[in-house]
Parts: C-alpha cells; structure tokens; sequence
C-alpha cells in the first residue's frame, strides 16, 4: 500500500484561460459603430481610417460600415468604409 498520494494528481490542474484573441470581423462584413474587430497583443494590425484602438491594443469600428483589411507600405491595416 502506498504511503501517499499519487505524485501528480495534486500538482496537476492549473493553466491559464485561453484569451480568445484574433480577428472578430472578417474583410466585407458590416459593423456598427463601437464592434470589435480584432483582439491583439501588441499591434500586429494596425487602425486605418474610421477604426480606434483601445488600451489591450484591441481595434474596434468608430462609425457604422463596411470592414476593410489592407496593406500599406509593409503594415497591415484595417479600415471602416461609411455605407
């Protein structure tokens, strides 16, 4: 008979929440104003024209419209196009 508990079992059972981060709207997609459109750490997209970017560097639409990922000059941006 053992003495004691299975080495493992009490040092197992902790790990962080996943973040649930990445793209929330895609290219083409309409939002309203205040949507979140992309949850990052750091900024691995830019804001373009019409976009905001909170503290988390999370990026999220100004006005109502149209989502728009582009490219400029090597960054990768995304914008909101009015309807």
């Amino acid at each position: 008979m053992s003495k004691t508990k299975a080495g493992g079992s009490t040092k197992n059972g902790r790990d962080s929440k996943s973040k649930r981060l990445g793209p929330k709207v895609f290219d083409g997609h309409v939002v309203n104003a205040g949507a979140i459109i992309v949850r990052q750490r750091g900024t691995r997209i830019h804001p373009g024209e019409n976009v905001g970017r909170g503290s988390d560097d999370t990026l999220f639409a100004m006005v109502p419209g149209v989502v728009k990922y582009h490219a400029n000059h090597g960054r990768r941006l995304v914008s909101v196009l009015p309807e």
